[in-house]
């Protein structure tokens, strides 16, 4: 294997696929990074076995081909030290690589190709094809709300719905919930539901970077795999049975308050600094156009704001974690957001006032 290329060109590929190796490995060779030359094809692949990220890149000049695995977090950082636009030669002695570039010399050692694992190809069930920023919206909209090491396993993740010219992404923690739904060029008469575990949802993410170019998806029984022009991603679905999120989705509350976005995430940022640094609980206390948000503490501690907005209705007191209305307040945009609330003992449902695709529910807290 003997190849020159510039520093750039290697660079961007290499930070996405090296995203996806694990630090700590059981193996050694998932530490590695798969090079393989193919005429003047250069390309890289990374996998923990959960998710496999291939980059390729076209190369100027190629003298040889080949295939072998380097460790990739040297391979990065070397390339990040170099000086931009620096032409690195590679090329294959045995079982080592040299690097060189100017003035400066490599030796990495390497492992054989045959040992890298790779996820095996499997005839996927539904394919389709989306822009990557409706995807990205998905994801960014719902992502926060994925749990993080929940022994229901299946809340490690975020459920795709596919259906006719819809496309769906649900998350939960089993606190709170978020939705988000747009619109696809999808062919498919009955739902079609996978979960994406946690870690292939942000690997994904870090892809979609190319605004209106489009991502081919398609979702097999045990995989989904999104091509985009450089790059193809697949990572392993969670074998699980998602929560019936319209039975979570609260109906029929009638105290309807609409508030400015921005003033509401201020006062509760600032309510926070307050709360008990455990439960992050504050208090709502809804009267006739306005609001007030209190907070305390173990130590006595309290904090009180006041907001006016749009409420008429009878008084109602209701407690939350700070940090899941928060959440929600960062991730939606528009300038204004209505909350339903129904007593304080049930869900709120949080939306954007104006129309929207995306729909939140946080549990209420006992304070």
């Amino acid at each position: 294997m003997k190849f020159t290329i510039n520093r750039e060109a290697l660079l961007k590929p290499l930070q996405l696929v090296a995203g996806v190796v694990e630090r700590r490995q059981t193996l050694p060779v998932l530490s590695n990074v798969l090079m393989v030359v193919d005429g003047d094809q250069l390309s890289l692949t990374g996998t923990d076995l959960e998710v496999e990220l291939v980059g390729r890149v076209t190369l100027d000049e190629v003298s040889e081909g080949g295939e072998i695995t380097v460790p990739a977090r040297k391979l990065m950082d070397i390339c990040k030290s170099l000086p931009e636009n620096a032409l690195i030669e590679f090329s294959q002695d045995e079982q080592r690589v040299k690097l060189k570039a100017g003035r400066s010399r490599f030796t990495l050692s390497t492992l054989p190709a045959n040992e890298f694992p790779s996820i095996e190809e499997e005839a996927g069930s539904m394919t389709f094809t989306i822009g990557q920023t409706r995807l990205r919206r998905l994801i960014d909209r719902s992502g926060f709300a994925m749990a993080q090491q929940d022994v229901r396993y299946y809340l490690n993740g975020m459920l795709i719905e596919v259906s006719q010219n819809t496309l769906r992404s649900v998350a939960t923690d089993g606190h709170r919930l978020a939705m988000c739904t747009v619109d696809a060029d999808i062919n498919q008469q009955d739902r079609h539901q996978v979960i994406v575990p946690r870690k292939g949802i942000l690997e994904m993410a870090r892809l979609l970077t190319e605004g209106d170019e489009m991502v081919h998806i398609s979702l097999g029984a045990n995989h989904i795999r999104a091509k985009t022009g450089d790059f193809m991603f697949t990572s392993k679905l969670v074998d699980g049975k998602f929560p019936d999120y319209d039975r979570v989705v609260p109906r029929g509350g009638d105290k309807i308050i609409i508030g400015d976005r921005q003033e509401l995430r201020q006062a509760f940022q600032r309510a926070s600094i307050l709360s008990n640094e455990k439960y992050r609980g504050i208090r709502l206390i809804l009267s006739d156009g306005m609001l007030k948000v209190m907070a305390n503490n173990p130590e006595q501690e309290e904090a009180e704001e006041e907001i006016s907005l749009a409420y008429h209705g009878e008084t109602m007191e209701i407690g939350f974690n700070v940090s899941y209305l928060l959440d929600v307040l960062s991730v939606i945009s528009g300038e204004s957001v209505k909350i339903t609330l129904s007593d304080p003992n049930s869900s709120a449902l949080l939306e954007e006032s104006d129309t929207s695709d995306s729909t939140y529910v946080v549990m209420p807290m006992r304070l």
